[in-house]
């Protein structure tokens, strides 16, 4: 009897936490990653439905590693739905994760990767790999089909410090859950068209690392110049971009103190130039 309950335990063994879920208790997973049966029925009002959105994410190679920032605005349609909201999140000590897209299924997304990873490091006893990170991700995504045809997509971008080969590396994904490893760097969401021409201009090889976070700041400030669902630096509110780098060392969040002198030196820029020309 005993053997028997080990041969069962050593059957469901599995390094995936969302495999795990899917055998065991598929109720509690997003309606993305449950079986095809139990997500919303085709032809369903998933299209009208009104559900926030998150919006612009951006995120560029440095001198010592990588970088992601996002607004804090979400949109319902043409209503500003929260201005708070935060899309740029730690993945896991040496990796980050930034979604755009409905905003709902993108954080179950977000937080059962999370615990993906950390479930993995626990049965392994070993970090997974980056490129193994960036691949479990796509299959989340691709997981998520169903909804995305639906009209509850999810795209994210990811990004973490590949340790072995010394550098930070930089993945987008299309809703089909295709990953794609980018050079140098890459935007996503409504205003990700604002903010990659900002940063053709602004991106250098080899920033400094505060140079890099002060062209992450202005390319989103671009972004909401022109897009109305990306919220921009906002000094009266004191509320400023979500801004993770990650380098050798792992994963940390620039401190706001930091994010709104760069944004101050931003908005006077702009400012005397406004009165110049």
């Amino acid at each position: 009897m005993q053997e028997t309950t080990a041969n069962q335990v050593a059957a469901n063994a599995t390094s995936s936490f969302t495999e795990h879920l899917q055998r065991q208790r598929p109720d509690l997973l997003p309606f993305g990653q449950q079986p095809f049966g139990q997500q919303l029925p085709a032809g369903s009002a998933a299209t009208s439905l009104q559900a926030p959105h998150g919006t612009t994410i951006v995120a560029l190679t440095y001198a010592g590693g990588v970088l992601m920032a996002g607004d804090r605005r979400a949109t319902m349609g043409n209503v500003i739905a929260s201005r708070h909201i935060e899309k740029v999140f730690p993945a896991d000590q040496y990796s980050v994760l930034g979604i755009a897209g409905t905003a709902g299924i993108a954080l179950d997304i977000t937080r059962l990767f999370q615990v993906e990873l950390e479930h993995y490091e626990k049965i392994e006893g070993t970090l997974l790999s980056l490129d193994g990170k960036a691949n479990r991700l796509g299959a989340m995504i691709r997981s998520n089909l169903p909804m995305a045809m639906q009209g509850l997509a999810v795209v994210p971008l990811f990004a973490g410090f590949d340790r072995p080969a010394g550098l930070g590396r930089l993945f987008s994904y299309d809703v089909t859950g295709g990953r794609y490893e980018e050079q140098e760097h890459h935007t996503v969401g409504s205003g990700s068209m604002f903010a990659r021409g900002a940063l053709k201009k602004l991106w250098r090889p080899n920033l400094p690392e505060q140079d890099a976070v002060a062209v992450a700041v202005e390319a989103l400030y671009d972004a909401a110049d022109d897009d109305s669902a990306t919220g921009g630096p906002d000094p009266v509110r004191q509320l400023w971009p979500v801004v993770y780098v990650v380098n050798r060392t792992g994963a940390f969040r620039v401190p706001e103190r930091e994010l709104a002198a760069i944004a101050g030196t931003i908005i006077e820029s702009r400012a005397v130039a406004q009165r110049e020309a």
